[in-house]
């Protein structure tokens, strides 16, 4: 029987990680629902009718089939945002790049293995602006027997920042994209869909609290998934310990205050006080804002409430002070600046940094706004009557009718995209000095192609056309390294000298610094088309994206397989 229990335990240990890996079925039905903030009610598209919608719950390496059912009248596509999708392109979401979206009563499955993350992500709509209420969590906890490289936390919570429109935000894109103007701003900010105290018409019970033991530490795993607003947040009189981004484990540092960016997640520990402080903590989370145009100025705030000892009067816990947190100036660019720097790979022998040591392809990308010419007999409300716009190297990407990956699978290209995407700017200038008189944009589907495995060096140059902005790039399907970012021109002369090879981050989604540039590296080896684009969704919407088309390996494992059978159709 000992003999019998010993090779038992013995073959357990020798069994493959993936025997512990499991699939997690999900049904996403796309719904309308009704739901009240600032004292306005509206219907909204949401998950089963969840604002925000269900955690995806899983463990790295297992594999996730999640059925969508579109029951409302717009077109729906989800993105699983940070995924690797190694050799599931199928299943990336973005419309027209990856798929054509999901119509009315029709239904996709996403089928996709979680390999080598481990941490925070969330799903979101990838079509015009559905995203406002179509997003989620994606929570991925380390495989069986593997334990986090900080102590297992007592609870961990999910704190989303998102943003509120009392009407459809639908309507306010069209509105922008048919008078060139900018959008009207969001009403109020959320935390985990809930605006907080701070705001006219917006009561106790529309606030999130969270709710707290003494002398324990809690994960808290922040998402931004707002529109077009990078966000500073803080606990009055909390430390948080950063130890995680966009799911990839971080050298753990202290700060008081985070700034995330749309399209960025953060890890943080929470160590709570020792003993009942006798008070609460507001949470609080406003703008940083770097453009011309206006914003939403506004603040939303949460409650940390500690649990009161058995012992404690109601009395008592009536008179309990609230403390209020001090946030960076909305403008303080400075402060951004620093927090990004913080950042570093754990470079460990178990979390290894990957980083490209040399480049196969280099590339020049400057990201930023324009204008396009306002149509005859039309009035224009964009910069001098023209129509707003964006661009990457001067491209502002038209999205096709039919989706870029099934084109290159089946070597459709002609008459939707072209390959000839430009690796520097056509027509350079001082990019972040005084801006050129022509602001026009080129609109066009240009894609780059990039043989696999090539390691690619991407430097993202901020312009000043209409004003410099902090642009958060995030890149589909893959992971990349920022081996460097500063201020003024990018100098390919100087600064690749002070480039971090050996423990920078590695994200899906980073700013690239106002009047400033941005030089990230990664291995193109996941075949498919890939979307990268501003995590602003106005930027987005006025076209500042493009793709990149990975080429096949010349391994099986290493080639897009064939798309799935019920692949929606344009």
């Amino acid at each position: 029987m000992a003999t019998n229990l010993l090779f038992a335990f013995a073959i357990f240990w020798l069994l493959p990680q993936s025997a512990f890996c499991i699939t997690r079925h999900y049904t996403f039905n796309i719904v309308q629902h009704n739901v009240t903030r600032l004292c306005t009610t509206k219907s909204i598209v949401s998950v089963n009718g969840r604002f925000p919608g269900p955690r995806l719950v899983a463990r790295e390496g297992d594999q996730m089939i999640v059925k969508v059912v579109n029951q409302v009248s717009n077109n729906i596509s989800i993105h699983w945002h940070g995924i690797r999708q190694l050799t599931s392109g199928w299943a990336d979401g973005p419309a027209y790049v990856t798929q054509c979206p999901i119509q009315t009563n029709q239904s996709y499955t996403y089928n996709f293995t979680i390999t080598g993350q481990r941490g925070t992500l969330f799903w979101h709509a990838h079509i015009s602006w559905l995203r406002s209420t179509v997003y989620g969590p994606i929570i991925i906890l380390p495989r069986r027997n593997e334990s986090y490289p900080f102590k297992k936390p007592h609870k961990q919570i999910p704190i989303i920042f998102g943003e509120w429109w009392n009407v459809n935000p639908e309507a306010v894109i069209n509105q922008a994209l048919q008078t060139g103007g900018g959008p009207n701003v969001s009403d109020a900010y959320t935390i985990n869909g809930l605006p907080g105290p701070l705001y006219n018409c917006s009561s106790n019970k529309d606030t999130f609290k969270l709710k707290v033991k003494p002398g324990k530490t809690y994960m808290l795993r922040l998402i931004n998934a707002a529109l077009n607003d990078e966000m500073f947040f803080a606990i009055a009189n909390h430390t948080l310990t950063v130890v995680e981004a966009d799911a990839v484990y971080t050298k753990p540092f202290d700060t008081d205050v985070v700034f995330i960016t749309p399209g960025q997640t953060t890890n943080v520990l929470l160590k709570t006080k020792p003993h009942y402080p006798n008070a609460n903590f507001q949470m609080a989370a406003q703008p940083y804002f770097t453009g011309l145009g206006t914003f939403d100025n506004s603040t939303v705030a949460g409650i940390l409430e500690y649990e009161a000892p058995l012992n404690s009067s109601p009395a008592n816990q009536n008179k309990i002070k609230l403390y209020k947190p001090t946030l960076p100036n909305m403008t303080s660019t400075s402060f951004v600046a620093n927090f990004t720097k913080k950042f570093r790979s754990l470079a460990s022998t178990q979390f290894p940094a990957n980083v490209p040591q040399s480049v196969d392809k280099r590339f020049l990308f400057a990201v930023g706004l324009g204008s396009s010419p306002c149509p005859k007999n039309m009035t224009c409300q964009g910069p001098n009557g023209t129509k707003f716009a964006a661009s990457v190297n001067n491209i502002s990407f038209a999205l096709p009718t039919t989706a870029l990956l099934q084109a290159h699978y089946f070597g459709q290209s002609n008459g939707i995209y072209t390959t000839d995407f430009p690796a520097s700017p056509l027509n350079p200038f001082n990019y972040t000095g005084t801006p050129p008189n022509n602001t026009f944009v080129t609109n066009a589907t240009k894609l780059v192609v990039l043989p696999f495995n090539s390691s690619v060096e991407v430097v993202l140059q901020d312009t000043n056309i209409l004003g410099g902005e902090n642009h958060p790039l995030h890149l589909h399907g893959y992971n990349f390294f920022v081996v460097g970012e500063g201020f003024g021109n990018f100098d390919p002369n100087k600064d690749p000298a002070n480039f971090n090879l050996k423990d920078p981050i590695e994200r899906n989604t980073a700013g690239v610094p106002v009047g400033g540039w941005l030089a990230f590296r990664f291995f193109a080896d996941n075949p498919g088309v890939w979307f990268m684009h501003c995590h602003l969704d106005v930027h987005t919407s006025w076209g500042l994206r493009m793709a990149w088309i990975v080429l096949d390996g010349p391994l099986p494992s290493q080639k897009l397989p064939p798309p799935p059978s019920d692949l929606p159709k344009c």
